[in-house]
């Protein structure tokens, strides 16, 4: 059985990257992190999903919340709805978040070897990332052959991100076809202690579009 190092945050995207692995008989290692976001409750939603599939599952420490440089690791900060957001890279970007991320998940695909990595991003409905984008998930992976032992003496190092041509609509197909429970994931930027969302950030609102595009019922638990 093949194994893949798999990011995940216990959000929708990366459960639904991580359910479709499972279903392609990948032996998943599933990485989360805590990096002082704000809201930490989709590391609980992570650690529930875990449970129930019974994955290996390891969450990675990291200081970005004391570097700042974004509002969802500045607690001072208002997260603005999504209809007051300005335009451009929007204020919830973390600094070099997914090369930070992708960085650890490579150290730990080369110990446990495997040359192959998952991460739930996509380049279509999504906030503006730089880091979301097919461009910068093929520089990583050019780079993660020429940094690493397994790349020098394999050169096969593959970044899969076979969700980052779906539109949120088309993951939420996906997801639910494998069986997904999407109650149990946290997209929501500023997310209470329960899990609950807010349904006013841009994350809360991509979402949002997603179940009504697809034309499913939105089970998610909102506090406003």
């Amino acid at each position: 059985m093949k194994k893949a190092v798999v990011l995940f945050s216990g959000g929708l995207d990366s459960t639904t990257c991580l359910a479709l692995a499972k279903s392609e008989g990948v032996d998943c290692y599933a990485l989360s992190f805590n990096y002082g976001q704000r809201h930490y409750a989709e590391l609980n939603a992570a650690k529930r999903i875990i449970e129930k599939w019974n994955i290996p599952h390891h969450i990675i420490e990291l200081p970005l919340g004391q570097w700042g440089g974004s509002v969802l690791t500045n607690k001072n900060q208002d997260i603005l709805p999504s209809s007051q957001a300005s335009t451009g890279i929007p204020a919830t970007y973390v600094p070099a978040r997914n090369t930070i991320f992708l960085s650890f998940a490579l150290a730990w695909a080369e110990i446990i070897k495997t040359n192959d990595i998952y991460i739930g991003v996509s380049a279509v409905d999504y906030s503006g990332y730089p880091d979301c984008r097919p461009e910068y998930i093929a520089a990583f992976q050019r780079m993660a052959n020429l940094a690493t032992k397994t790349g020098i003496e394999e050169g096969k190092i593959k970044i899969h991100a076979p969700l980052i041509h779906l539109s949120k609509a088309e993951t939420i197909k996906l997801g639910l076809s494998l069986g997904i429970d999407y109650k149990m994931t946290v997209s929501c930027y500023q997310a209470n202690a329960n899990g609950h969302a807010c349904g006013q950030c841009d994350s809360c609102v991509l979402r949002k579009k997603g179940f009504r595009e697809a034309q499913s019922v939105d089970d998610t638990l909102y506090y406003s």
